[in-house]
């Protein structure tokens, strides 16, 4: 009922993807939305952040910034490191991935998506036929004020738990 919006897996958070299992799966570029998936929202870049840009791309990863935001948001994050972008996407319709599928250069099944939304970027990815993989938002454990969106993502979250995840590249976080 709800596998439209199910991703490939769940874990803690960009870095906690096993991107070296990635790339021996085939895959040679990487979808990333920015908030809450990398910074909290409207944050700038970290040195974390950029020092894994670095590493991605040092590894052979293409990488792709696919947001809602406008242009100005989204060169402001990246002013540290390099990568493709689309500004003001549309999330989440098929047709922005489609488009950054064909920006980086690669097959469709060789990207993955990663992203905090269910309702934008896992359900855009899957009715693209992409990979995806969610990642808990950032400030997923704070007491803050959510939307209707992310109280209908605990209901569709709790189905996906009784599900196998289709990928299989979370690693042990060990730095918490």
């Amino acid at each position: 009922m709800f596998s439209l919006f199910y991703p490939g897996c769940y874990v803690e958070d960009v870095f906690s993807i096993d991107y070296v299992k990635l790339t021996a799966m085939g895959v040679k570029a990487l979808i990333f939305d920015i908030d809450n998936t990398l910074v909290p929202h409207g944050a700038d870049s970290t040195p974390r952040v950029d020092e894994f840009f670095h590493h991605l791309h040092g590894m052979g990863l293409k990488t792709l910034l696919l947001s809602n935001n406008n242009r100005e948001r989204i060169e402001r994050f990246k002013r540290n490191f390099d990568s493709l972008y689309i500004e003001e996407a549309g999330k989440p319709h098929a047709a922005c991935y489609h488009h950054a599928v064909q920006m980086l250069g690669v097959q469709p099944s060789e990207v993955v998506v990663v992203g905090d939304q269910v309702f934008t970027d896992i359900l855009g990815a899957n009715r693209a036929g992409l990979q995806s993989i969610l990642v808990k938002y950032i400030g997923f454990y704070k007491k803050e004020r959510k939307g209707i969106r992310r109280n209908l993502e605990k209901v569709v979250l709790w189905f996906y738990s009784h599900c196998k995840p289709t990928l299989d590249v979370a690693i042990e976080n060990t730095t918490k």
